[in-house]
């Protein structure tokens, strides 16, 4: 059985899923991939333990302390490698990015392979189904480019400022929709 609750977020309304036990599921509304079956298939319930531990999780980090994904039980669904990299998402500290080709190297070390691809790395990193708790958001391209955040570039930067990155080192690629007029372009 899946469960599910809604969100009021600074950076607009977030849909969690969860299991009895662990959260397999945060979305932002609209985002690319977002999973409408999946959340439709879900039960709305605001009391489960593990949701209401996860919306805790979201006051404290909307705060602007900085819990641990560790702290709250995950279980994306994904492959080795995507599971792989929302592994290496956890470990970015908060107020740091890394390049998605720096992603790349790590995995290609781990899967002992001569090289990976940073567009494959950009598959995982959009399609990681557990947003803001595994941090998305703090993977930016090797030119400094705000780009690939499922949840929109916007999103990304409001979520870095909040972390204490100075998003003035970094550009928003040309043609990139921004649906807030505040957020900062290039």
């Amino acid at each position: 059985m899946l469960y599910s609750c809604r969100y009021r977020s600074p950076v607009g309304p977030l849909t969690l899923v969860a299991t009895q036990s662990h959260v397999i599921g945060l979305w932002l509304d609209g985002q690319k991939y977002f999973p409408d079956a999946l959340i439709k298939k879900a039960q709305p319930c605001d009391s489960l333990h593990v949701l209401s531990r996860a919306v805790l999780w979201l006051d404290r980090y909307f705060s602007g302390e900085r819990p641990s994904s560790s702290e709250l039980p995950l279980a994306p669904e994904g492959s080795a490698f995507r599971q792989f990299i929302w592994r290496e998402l956890c470990r970015i500290p908060y107020g740091t990015v890394v390049t998605y080709g720096h992603l790349a190297e790590l995995a290609a070390l781990a899967f002992h392979k001569k090289s990976m691809s940073a567009q494959a790395v950009g598959g995982a990193v959009g399609h990681n189904p557990i947003s803001i708790i595994i941090p998305c958001h703090r993977v930016v391209g090797t030119n400094g480019s705000l780009t690939g955040y499922a949840g929109g570039v916007d999103k990304k930067i409001l979520l870095l400022k909040l972390e204490g990155v100075n998003t003035n080192a970094f550009h928003v690629p040309a043609g990139t929709r921004l649906s807030s007029p505040s957020a900062p372009r290039s």
